[in-house]
């Protein structure tokens, strides 16, 4: 019987100490295959820019080499950073991959950057595309893959009659009162921002407006799952990205740390309460407490999908992870 709850994957192509861009890249395209093999739904990569931990800047490119090597798992972004584009120039990109792979393309949106203003700057040499003006940017989207109108003298070509499904990204209320609005599906990035998840959600859903995409709401939430075969494994592994959330706040980030016996040798209680408060919408553990985690998860927000997201050092590691998230997902 078909599993009642859809399970997917967001990666940001983290790229572990000592390896490179290219490793990062070819292990994501090794857990999008292994995924697909375990049931995920859909396989997302997001927009990111000057990390030197991160290889999914260019999305567009990076969507294109896992669907070639897959072969029927959704693939998509999670999102494309819409003030750092042209809506015409990821028309044509994403009309482009749903040529090629038809049926298979996905175009998650967020408003935000995606990275500090001085690199946005070098990304749109101007400030035209600025988050002000997102809405009117999603809706000349929206018009760019439907038919070609009479009289239209701008067209995505290919793009045009595509009809890629759009998604809304967001970690605040905004994102949540846009797809609503506009009657797409919502997605909340409450692996970094969980603060307002639950308000958000509900937003969402009180305020929906049935569109030709969408009849009725459909939420996810991407959560944190570092999973193992024991408790104790997987929280060794976690500290990773507890390492990670300290970094940023120092500003000192980097790639991807090895996993450390104790957080008390790398950072002070007041940082490590901070990366718990931003990892709070996390499931850490073997595979009855990971399988806890996300039907406690499920019921506080309601959503209709699980997306789950793993830094983790070790690929094998990551790799397993993803695989008794998998089995976790199927049980719930």
């Amino acid at each position: 019987m078909a599993n009642p709850i859809p399970y997917s994957i967001l990666d940001i192509s983290p790229i572990p100490q000592g390896f490179t861009a290219g490793d990062a890249l070819r292990n994501s395209l090794d857990v999008a295959q292994h995924a697909e093999k375990w049931g995920y739904t859909r396989y997302w990569v997001a927009e990111h820019h000057n990390m030197t931990g991160n290889a999914s800047s260019a999305t567009a490119v990076l969507v294109g080499y896992i669907a070639a090597g897959t072969s029927h798992i959704r693939v998509g972004s999670g999102g494309v950073m819409l003030p750092n584009h042209a809506p015409l120039v990821i028309a044509e990109q994403f009309g482009t991959l749903e040529s090629i792979y038809p049926g298979r393309i996905e175009l998650g949106l967020g408003r935000a950057p995606g990275t500090d203003q001085m690199t946005a700057r070098a990304l749109r040499r101007d400030l035209l595309g600025s988050d002000d003006r997102f809405p009117q940017d999603v809706r000349e989207l929206q018009h760019y893959f439907g038919p070609i109108q009479e009289g239209r003298s701008v067209k995505a070509i290919p793009g045009a009659n595509t009809n890629v499904p759009i998604w809304i990204l967001g970690s605040s209320l905004y994102g949540a009162q846009l797809a609503a609005h506009f009657g797409l599906p919502y997605t909340f990035a409450s692996h970094f921002a969980p603060e307002q998840l639950l308000e958000a959600m509900k937003i969402y859903r009180d305020l929906f407006k049935s569109s030709v995409q969408l009849a009725s709401p459909y939420s996810a939430f991407v959560m944190n799952v570092v999973a193992a075969d024991t408790d104790e494994e997987a929280q060794h592994l976690f500290t990773t990205l507890q390492q990670n959330v300290v970094r940023m706040r120092r500003n000192t980030r980097g790639q991807l740390p090895p996993p450390i016996e104790s957080l008390d040798d790398f950072c002070e209680p007041h940082e490590q309460d901070a990366a718990a408060h931003a990892l709070q919408c996390s499931v850490v553990g073997s595979l009855e407490t990971v399988k806890k985690g996300m039907r406690q998860w499920l019921d506080k927000t309601g959503a209709n999908e699980l997306i789950f997201t793993g830094q983790i050092f070790d690929h094998q590691a990551r790799l397993k992870s993803f695989e008794i998230a998998a089995q976790a997902a199927q049980s719930l």
